[in-house]
């Protein structure tokens, strides 16, 4: 799932692409995609980019006119195209392509947003103002704003009875983080997924602020100037811990382990994380019996 460093490199691509020029044709393919019907998508034909921003993990194409606001979830994803071909696409089958957007000029340039797999949560909305979008009405402090300082991050955390890895993934709680990243932070932390928030000394606090504010901001730097269809390989080889069951920790040469739940996972280093314990994993006790 993209998360706020890949959406904050595609915030800053399309930036680069879309600002200032006019939309030409929206077109949705699938049309499970589409969770708003008022603003058409027609609506946004013939009218003007202006900023391109993110809110959490939602990207937000502003116009003259409403917003085109996407959300990517799981298997989402936006693909460049320099021609897109001027013949409309055939929707249904297995066919990825959920919306195309195309933009005036002589080239057809413009971009699709594809879904791979079975299980669709990719979101689009036409909107007057994004504060519309549900989920970006809920979301919690950006961990980029300005203003989002060690005392704002504790008093965040200050009664949560649940473990830190779930507060951080928690968009009501801190906009653009979630099971990757949080691995991740957790890693350069070293602190337990299973910990709960609550408990934090203000020292460990401290330390799992640095080390929020340092993965994410080291995250947007590996991405800055790639193409939007370099991010997802750059994303998987930044990993310390994430998706890395089973191979050595870059710091101190522990085998990586993984917690399995319903629909996820989580990575840590025991060595680095737990005190050399390994965490408890009922799913993959409960296939071992």
């Amino acid at each position: 799932m993209p998360e706020l460093p890949e959406v904050e490199a595609l915030t800053a691509f399309l930036s680069a692409r879309l600002t200032g020029r006019v939309i030409a044709e929206v077109r949705p393919v699938a049309i499970s995609a589409l969770k708003t019907y008022d603003p058409p998508v027609t609506a946004l034909v013939g009218r003007t980019v202006g900023p391109v921003v993110r809110h959490g993990k939602f990207l937000d194409i502003g116009t003259d006119g409403p917003h085109l606001v996407v959300h990517l979830a799981r298997a989402g994803w936006l693909r460049w195209r320099e021609h897109l071909l001027a013949e409309p696409p055939k929707p249904g089958g297995r066919n990825p392509l959920a919306l195309r957007v195309r933009l005036e000029g002589p080239d057809g340039d413009g971009f699709d947003l594809t879904e791979a797999g079975t299980k669709k949560g990719l979101a689009v909305y036409v909107v007057r103002d994004a504060e519309e979008v549900p989920g970006v009405a809920r979301l919690g402090p950006d961990p980029f704003d300005p203003d989002f300082d060690l005392a704002r991050f504790r008093a965040l955390l200050a009664g949560e009875r649940r473990r830190i890895k779930g507060v951080l993934r928690d968009q009501t709680v801190l906009a653009g983080v979630g099971n990757a990243y949080s691995d991740e932070v957790l890693h350069v932390a070293r602190m337990s997924p299973y910990k709960l928030a609550a408990d934090l000394s203000e020292e460990e606090t401290a330390r799992l602020f640095e080390a929020l504010g340092t993965t994410l901001r080291e995250a947007v730097e590996r991405s800055r100037g790639l193409a939007a269809g370099e991010l997802k390989a750059e994303k998987k080889l930044g990993m310390r811990v994430h998706g890395r069951t089973g191979q050595p920790c870059p710091v101190c040469g522990d085998t990586v382990r993984e917690v399995s739940f319903a629909d996820s996972s989580l990575q840590y280093c025991p060595t680095c994380q737990t005190g050399g314990k390994p965490l408890a994993d009922r799913r993959l006790s409960r296939l071992l019996k």
